[in-house]
């Protein structure tokens, strides 16, 4: 080899280390190749609050049996700014989607995700928005497309039926839903949506309670009231991850209302269901799986205690979790004018 030939190898060396280019440290592009080329993987779920953690609770209960990887870190992490400022709380959306975008950044840094889970309605409407989806940095997964997949399919199966979309306020302002529906072919006056201002804080300090009773009660029934007269079999679909929660309250709600058997539809385990198929084939005897639970804002007791116990139904060590979750005040920072914030 000549000098100048030498010279040059040495280069093209240097660079690939510092570039990181070497086969052995490219990053999977999706999940599907980590789970091929890995024995250890990240799952980050993600909400703008603490709904989401019904579906880390699932996908810890789910994939021990599963043997996709050796193991898997489930880390739920709440993207919430500030415990007195909601995403719904933000008048401007371009501030929603600063907001999520620095919550993501700080995932990507601390945990390096080989699939980054968004259980969560209000962030999966403006989630295409964010610079993070452009970079398209880790396969990301929203909810909304599989909410209204299960819609969908249900109205195809039962051609008389409408739907009733339950969904946070900023949801069903956003329209998402209804516009995926229509463009399927599901028409307009088959939808009805329904906002359910302040029943997510209701539910996480009490799914059963009287409070959160009463308000399922009071939703369900002004959404009645639009569907009129009209015969036909209803299809309720739950478009917050919290509201599967309190699940046995919309079937009563309806019952009392004149609509016994509703079909109650939630997709939350819909995004296990994404993972396990995902993920591909068995290829140990059992995966071994550990879950954290990471806040910006501090999660009360009056919390923490009533959801801890709807938890552990499903997943023990999402509930021990929750009990001992890192709050991180610094996890990321956005400025926001105050006269941005809706009162």
């Amino acid at each position: 080899m000549t000098q100048s030939g030498g010279v040059l190898a040495a280069l093209a060396l240097a660079l690939l280390a510092a570039f990181g280019c070497s086969a052995g440290s490219r990053r999977p592009a999706t999940f599907a190749e980590a789970a091929r080329e890995k024995a250890d993987v990240t799952i980050v779920v993600t909400d703008s609050g603490l709904g989401g953690l019904s579906v880390a609770a699932d996908l810890a209960s789910r994939l021990p049996a599963s043997g996709l990887v050796r193991s898997a870190r489930i880390v739920f992490v709440n993207a919430l700014l500030d415990d007195a400022i909601g995403y719904n709380d933000l008048r401007d959306e371009a501030d929603k989607v600063r907001v999520f975008d620095a919550a993501l950044e700080a995932m990507e840094k601390r945990y390096a995700p080989d699939l980054i889970l968004v259980a969560c309605n209000t962030l999966s409407v403006f989630y295409e928005r964010t610079l993070h989806a452009k970079r398209g940095t880790t396969e990301t997964v929203s909810i909304v497309p599989m909410g209204v997949d299960l819609v969908e399919k249900a109205l195809r199966e039962k051609p008389e039926a409408r739907a009733v979309l339950f969904a946070t306020k900023g949801t069903i302002d956003s329209n998402v839903h209804r516009r995926l529906l229509e463009r399927r072919g599901i028409a307009a006056d088959r939808i009805v949506g329904q906002a359910c201002p302040k029943l997510t804080g209701a539910i996480e300090r009490g799914a059963h309670d009287a409070e959160t009773a009463s308000r399922i009660e009071g939703f369900v029934k002004e959404a009645v009231g639009r569907l009129g007269d009209r015969p036909g079999p209803v299809v309720a679909s739950l478009n917050c991850t919290h509201f599967g929660y309190a699940r046995p309250l919309w079937e009563e709600a309806f019952e009392k209302l004149g609509h016994p058997g509703v079909t109650v539809l939630d997709p939350n385990p819909l995004m296990t269901d994404h993972v396990l198929r995902a993920g591909g084939e068995r290829r140990h005897p059992e995966t071994a799986v550990t879950v954290e639970v990471v806040s910006k804002t501090p999660i009360g007791e009056d919390v923490k205690g009533p959801l801890g116990a709807l938890l552990r139904t499903v997943s023990p060590a999402t509930a021990d979790a929750l009990a001992r979750y890192a709050h991180v005040p610094d996890l990321f920072h956005v400025e926001i004018d105050p006269a941005a914030i809706l009162r």
